[in-house]
């Protein structure tokens, strides 16, 4: 009784010091997520539909670094657990480089590309020049950003993250400061409307990379901090056996965020409107889901941690008490979600049309939640510890381009439905996906040492 004890106390406050500093960045990108959607919105649902559009491009860049730093914070963990110093800083100096890659190709596609890449989700000329403008600038912070993300994310598994949480504070506060002076036009500032958004958010992009890697080349403890020559030390060898646990994370994240934009184009044909009041509930979404992110990382790293020592009864029985947690706050987040409702849509001053169709979508979110949730718990933290990343590539795509989305073309094209039915259509993938995954979990097969 006593080891069982011990073993539990340390696990939560494992689980606490990772999950906190998480759950904390999440929400402050939320918080802001959502203060720019509300000043946006000040200009009316055809700018905030722009920045939602171009902001689209974002997300699937961002979901693809996910992908990238994801896989290989799987094998951090794992070097972690055993504190190889030398491996971690190989892995990492891989994510800079794909990371500087990934996002120069980005930059020139989405710069050069604007007009068109909008033009697939709207048709309202205002809707495409907001969001042309909002784009053209957007992207000048890709480069910078991507490296910003592959330092986040390889610091989680090594447990340093309170850093990277206070400059994302700092970073926030700015933009959010920058943001009310340049879209409005406050202090003798310009007003430069969804411009100003993204020149906002530019500096504070850049901001949060100077002072994240000024920190980390600084403190020479730090499990990151090494020499050009140290970080370029891998060898192809390594990039391939990296590549080939991370590519399936890298494919599953990013054919993930496609079909999710894909959705806007059917979102799209139901009007600006109907992709306004999408792109705030998803924001209003995740702040309520901010604790499940934090509680993600910290199922993948402390499981990395533990299969990379070969403790695989110790990773399985920390898997079983992360599932009882993620329903204890599921049943508290949905309950908040939905009593929230009608304070979170006094917020925006759209039309009471516009008003009564957002409330109904919160209700379809907080509905859902609970396999939405268990889906992210499962596939983003259990399955990934332990190195099982080409079943969730293969259950995500499935999910999403064989089920979600045919579904969600078919009810706004030949059913004709309103966009609350819509989304009740397209989130029943959620639990065709639960029932899959909870079969994969029961079998033990998703446990994997990646290292040894």
């Amino acid at each position: 009784m006593e080891k069982r004890l011990k073993i539990d106390k340390t696990f939560y406050k494992s689980m606490l010091v990772i999950a906190i500093p998480v759950v904390l960045q999440n929400l402050m990108g939320i918080a802001l997520n959502m203060l720019d959607s509300i000043m946006v919105g000040q200009l009316g649902e055809n700018p905030l539909a722009g920045v939602a559009i171009a902001n689209r491009v974002f997300f699937i860049f961002s979901m693809v670094c996910f992908g990238i730093y994801s896989g290989s914070s799987i094998f951090i963990a794992q070097y972690w657990g055993v504190k190889d110093v030398k491996n971690i800083k190989k892995i990492f100096g891989m994510n800079l480089f794909l990371g500087f890659v990934l996002s120069l190709a980005t930059t020139v596609i989405a710069f050069v590309f604007a007009k068109p890449i909008i033009s697939l989700f709207a048709k309202d000329a205002e809707v495409i020049r907001d969001g042309v403008t909002y784009l053209k600038i957007i992207t000048a912070s890709y480069v910078v950003t991507a490296l910003s993300f592959a330092a986040s994310f390889s610091s989680r598994p090594v447990h340093k993250v309170n850093a990277p949480t206070i400059v994302s504070l700092i970073a926030i506060l700015t933009n959010a400061v920058l943001n009310y002076l340049l879209i409005f036009g406050k202090a003798g500032f310009p007003n430069l409307g969804v411009a100003g958004a993204a020149i906002a958010t530019l500096i504070a992009r850049v901001l949060e990379f100077v002072i994240l890697f000024a920190y980390i080349f600084k403190s020479k403890d730090h499990p990151l901090a090494g020499s050009i020559k140290e970080y370029m030390s891998w060898d192809f060898k390594m990039l391939k056996d990296t590549l080939k646990t991370s590519f399936p994370v890298i494919v599953s994240e990013s054919t993930w965020a496609l079909g999710n934009t894909v959705y806007y184009i059917a979102y799209g044909m139901i009007g600006p409107s109907a992709i306004a009041v999408v792109q705030v509930a998803y924001i209003i979404n995740d702040l309520f889901q901010a604790m499940f992110f934090g509680l993600g990382n910290a199922t993948a790293v402390m499981l990395g941690n533990e299969i990379g020592q070969n403790n695989i009864k110790k990773a399985t029985d920390y898997s079983k008490i992360f599932l009882k947690i993620c329903l204890a706050l599921n049943v508290i987040m949905t309950f908040a979600l939905f009593f929230a409702r009608h304070a979170i849509v006094s917020m925006y001053k759209f039309d009471a049309q516009t008003n009564m169709l957002l409330e109904r979508v919160l209700v379809v979110f907080a509905l859902y939640m609970t396999p939405k949730m268990f889906g992210y718990l499962f596939i983003c933290g259990i399955l990934r510890a332990g190195g099982d990343t080409k079943f969730c590539m293969y259950l995500d795509m499935i999910a999403i381009w064989l089920v979600g989305i045919p579904l969600a073309f078919f009810s706004v094209m030949i059913l004709k439905l309103p966009l609350e039915y819509v989304l009740a259509i397209v989130f029943s993938e959620e639990i065709i996906k639960l029932f899959i995954v909870l079969r994969r979990y029961k079998s033990g097969k998703w446990i994997n040492n990646l290292i040894n």
